[in-house]
This record gives C-alpha cells, structure tokens and sequence, in this order.
C-alpha cells in the first residue's frame, strides 16, 4: 500500500498511511477515531492507553482495565497499555511512552492521533515528544467548536457516562451521569462542554464506531485527592461481541 494524502483540519495535509490512535476511552477520542474511519484513506492499526499499575484503571478516566478491553474488543481494535505507576513523575511517564513507541518505529507512514481540541500547549508537547521519535501528530477535532463537537457526538448516536469530574471545577453530583442533552443543560457557565480543561471525563459504550454496545453496572462513587469524583463502572460478565 503506498501512503496517501489525509486531509486533516482544513487546508493541512499530512502523508501517511498507518494510524496508531491515543486512546483514552472517552467521547473526544470517538469522535476523532470516527472523523478519521470517514476518510477511508488509512488504517488505524492500532490503540494506545496508559493505564495505572496499581489500581488497573485507565489514566484519569479511572475505567477499569477489563472495561477498557471489552472497549477495544466493540471497537475490533488491537490494545497496547503502557502501564504506569500509581503516582507516576512526568520523567517516567515520559520513558514508558517513549519505549512503548519504539514499537511502532518499523511502521511505514505512521502518524499518532489524539482527540485534543484546543489546547495550544497541550498539543505542542505532543508534536515535540513524536518529533524525537520520527513521528508526526493528527488531530482531527483541532479548533473545532466544542459545543458543535457536542452536540454531533450525540447526534451521530454515541452514548457515553462521566467517569470523572474535578470538583474544582463542577460539582461532584455529575459523576455517574449520563452525557447528553440534560447533561449539557446543566453545566454552568465556564464548563467546556467537551471537558478540555479537564473539568470532566468520559467513558464511551456505544455508537457508530462499535460492533456493539458495552454493557456495564454503575457502582461506588469515590472522591479521590480530596478532588477528583470518580464513579465505578462495574463490566457485565462473559460480554461476547457480535457484529450488528
């Protein structure tokens, strides 16, 4: 296969062929992998999730690791965690990431996409980071308006619950909602309804990307650093996939 031409926020074109997608579990990275799965100009080869050593959940998200494999089964996806201690430095998140790609060095045209929106810093360190790797970055949701974005999530049918919400930010009761439109009613003012500053996380179990939806349980919510709410997702037992 020779490398192609993917036409990526508006005018930028970027050649390549290969996809490895930087997945978190949550709505952002959905719709990114489907804007991508629109294009038919590539291959996503594969997922990439950090996941914490200790409590076997994925980086902030707090999804539980068996959740995120019945996740990636829905998706008919390959799943690479790079696992990182519980109370992780930069410096070694940093090498665990870095060898973790060194795998993907022998992949003709390969970029690595991320759902990030708008945050400038954000995003230069990633290009930074795959720069001394060899690798270029794709952000196919870059600059978009976020509560467009939204408001297409749920309109293209995708189904996802809040994991994680920053108390600093919005009150702990919105852990365990559902995102929709009640949801997003209800945010205040200064709450991104995407979450780009981090003010909540996501969790998706449905939608046009999956072969099937993901059934779970709700469980305990826990606050955690005095901070951070996060609600338990409990994965319902011998989920088999079926093509829909």
């Amino acid at each position: 296969m020779q490398p192609q031409i993917v036409s990526v926020e508006g005018a930028q074109e970027i050649t390549f062929q290969n996809i490895l997608f930087a997945w978190s579990g949550g709505k952002d990275s959905a719709l990114a992998l489907y804007e991508l799965q629109q294009t038919k100009r590539h291959r996503v080869i594969g997922l990439l999730t950090t996941v914490a050593e200790g409590y076997r959940r994925t980086s902030m998200h707090g999804v539980r690791e068996s959740l995120l494999d019945v996740q990636a089964q829905a998706l008919g996806l390959p799943l690479e965690k790079v696992f990182i201690p519980d109370d992780c430095s930069h410096q070694v998140y940093e090498q665990r990431m870095e060898a973790a790609l060194k795998n993907y060095r022998s992949v003709p045209s390969l970029a690595v996409c991320f759902g990030d929106i708008f945050l400038d810093d954000l995003r230069k360190y990633r290009e930074d980071k795959l720069a001394g790797a060899g690798l270029k970055a794709v952000f196919p949701l870059w600059k978009e308006n976020t509560a467009h974005l939204a408001q297409r999530f749920l309109d293209l049918g995708f189904k996802a619950i809040v994991t994680c919400v920053d108390t600093q930010a919005l009150d702990a009761s919105f852990s365990g909602s559902l995102y929709d439109k009640e949801f997003l009613g209800r945010l205040p003012a200064g709450v991104d309804p995407c979450g780009e500053n981090g003010e909540f996380h996501t969790f998706v179990y449905d939608g046009p990307v999956f072969k099937k939806k993901i059934n779970f349980t709700k469980g305990e919510i826990v606050l955690r650093e005095n901070r951070f709410s996060f609600c338990d997702l409990v994965p319902q037992a011998a989920q088999r996939i079926r093509t829909r």
